[in-house]
């Protein structure tokens, strides 16, 4: 992926080496299952959910899954380490690899975007801020910690990437690539769509008025919808910049397929349960990731009008 083309954005805070303020959770109760919202839970939500954060209700859900079966095979991030200097450059710019290309995939997110959401949808693109943190720090929607992995808050509007956790992608799910990790941002992207699209605030209040299942259930559309946007900002920036290959889309189907609440599941559990998905299967993550790949369209995203997910 020629990822060094693309503009950098301007809408990139790098807290990175700030000493990573914030500690615990977002400090609401487990919902049905009693109980706090410990580190090592976050640990888990962070390796099983990396694309989280739509709300805090939605993290925790997908603790009390992990919770709820234990979860040995993952190990706590170090944290003992000092915060390293932060890599940034003159004019705002980050100089580091992970750093750079964070950048330059938000500011292409923003190119895209600009030109695609008032074509398709007759909506003005608002561009999403990205914050670049190591550890933990503070976003509106509470404390923000790597163990969560990247998510979204819309209550700020920004994305909120502790970059390690690329190295963790290869590390925990034996998957990796630059257009993977163009992916999960692009993922987190497609959730800031949605919130200005206003379909993140009418799911989260269906959310708070059915049970744990349901909400499961709407969560799962919110995800998948959000794999297919990012396939549809990946089908209209390669029209304009010609930066994709067929190697980078096998990458970043390899992270939908690695990353599917069944194949988590299996391996950290040894069984699966489908009422308790958060984001989908892996062949539900893969196939809307493709549906947005090959239409390029946001109508073509719209998980909440099929009765097959």
């Amino acid at each position: 992926m020629r990822w060094e083309d693309f503009r950098p954005s301007d809408n990139v805070e790098d807290r990175r080496g700030d000493g990573g303020g914030g500690g615990g959770g977002f400090g609401i109760p487990m919902g049905r299952g009693g109980g706090g919202l410990g580190i090592g839970a976050m640990v888990v939500l962070g390796l099983v959910g990396w694309a989280l954060g739509i709300d805090p209700r939605i993290l925790i859900q997908g603790a009390e899954m992990a919770r709820g079966g234990g979860n040995p095979g993952y190990e706590q991030p170090d944290r003992r380490s000092p915060p390293a200097p932060r890599p940034q450059g003159s004019g705002g710019q980050v100089t580091d690899q992970y750093g750079r290309l964070a950048q330059r995939i938000l500011g292409n997110t923003e190119d895209v975007w600009k030109e695609v959401l008032p074509a398709q949808a007759n909506k003005a693109y608002v561009p999403t801020g990205m914050v670049l943190y190591t550890r933990g720090t503070r976003s509106g929607c509470g404390s923000a910690q790597s163990a969560m992995g990247p998510f979204y808050c819309p209550l700020d509007r920004k994305v909120y990437l502790d970059t390690t956790f690329f190295d963790e992608m290869q590390r925990k799910f034996r998957t990796g690539g630059d257009f993977a990790y163009a992916y999960v941002i692009a993922h987190e992207v497609g959730h800031h769509i949605q919130n200005v699209l206003g379909i993140l605030g009418k799911v989260q209040r269906r959310q708070q008025d059915v049970d744990e299942r349901e909400a499961n259930q709407l969560s799962v559309r919110i995800e998948l919808m959000a794999d297919c946007l990012a396939g549809v900002w990946a089908n209209k920036s390669n029209e304009k910049y010609n930066a994709i290959n067929d190697e980078d889309i096998r990458q970043a189907i390899a992270a939908a397929q690695a990353i599917g609440d069944d194949r988590l599941q299996s391996q950290s559990r040894g069984q699966v349960m489908p009422d308790s998905f958060t984001h989908g299967s892996s062949e539900q993550r893969v196939r809307w990731l493709k549906t947005g790949l090959r239409t390029g369209q946001v109508q073509s995203c719209d998980t909440f009008r099929t009765s097959r997910l």
